[in-house]
């Protein structure tokens, strides 16, 4: 089928009404939609087809959406966003430790999914222009990963101490405006001994906040699951 160049977005949900739904919504933003209503179909659509971003329900007849994540970051480097009516937060935490790179709950503002997709499609983007991007500017905060160390509205270097900027560096690595989940960060940031330390998380984050300053609002909280770095 001839896309006319518009983006694939594949949607992989066994529920007709989301396909009757998203289609004619995905075609009116400019995006070629491709439906999946199961797992399988889905992973060899996604082989098959490129998609530039993949719309994954957890639900799914043949499976727990959840193990069709890691099995697409085998061969596609495509965004993951999860679309489902699950709203525990162990559901959201577990599908982003998985590798999704987000999760929005049924039912859905379209405006908001639009949002999410577009802020998706363009951190793939960028990571696919500047692989080796040594500095990141957003808003008023400039980090320089080279020579460790950040500026807030082109000021002095901050006074970060090596975790803080461990932990700056893995929000921002993370990607703008994308979930990093609290056990990720621990892992990334001390390592896996202290995985379930969420409370020492935060008071690191709080700390980091300070020292940000007028940038402190880039570090988002998502209650129970994570942090996002900017974004919409």
């Amino acid at each position: 089928m001839n896309d006319g160049g518009a983006p694939r977005i594949l949607v992989i949900d066994d529920e007709p009404q989301i396909h009757r739904f998203l289609g004619p919504a995905l075609e009116a933003a400019g995006y070629a939609p491709r439906r999946a209503m199961t797992m399988a179909e889905g992973l060899r659509l996604a082989a098959e087809q490129a998609p530039a971003l993949v719309l994954l329900d957890l639900g799914l007849p043949d499976g727990d959406g959840k193990i069709a994540i890691p099995r697409l970051r085998g061969f596609t480097d495509a965004p993951v966003i999860v679309l489902s009516a699950r709203d525990a937060e162990a559901e959201k935490v577990a599908a982003l430790d998985a590798g999704a790179d987000d999760y929005i709950e049924k039912p859905f503002a379209l405006g908001e999914l639009l949002a999410r997709m577009r802020a998706a499609l363009r951190r793939a983007g960028a990571a696919a222009r500047q692989p080796q991007a040594s500095i990141l500017r957003s808003g008023p905060l400039e980090v320089d990963f080279g020579r460790r160390l950040a500026r807030v509205e082109g000021g002095e270097p901050l006074k970060l101490t090596p975790r803080e900027w461990d932990l700056l560096a893995a929000l921002v690595r993370g990607g703008e405006g994308r979930v990093v989940t609290q056990r990720q960060l621990l892992m990334a940031v001390w390592g896996p001994a202290h995985v379930e330390d969420a409370q020492y998380l935060r008071v690191y984050v709080g700390h980091l906040r300070q020292k940000l300053g007028p940038a402190a609002g880039l570090i988002r909280t998502e209650p129970g699951v994570g942090y996002r770095f900017g974004g919409e």
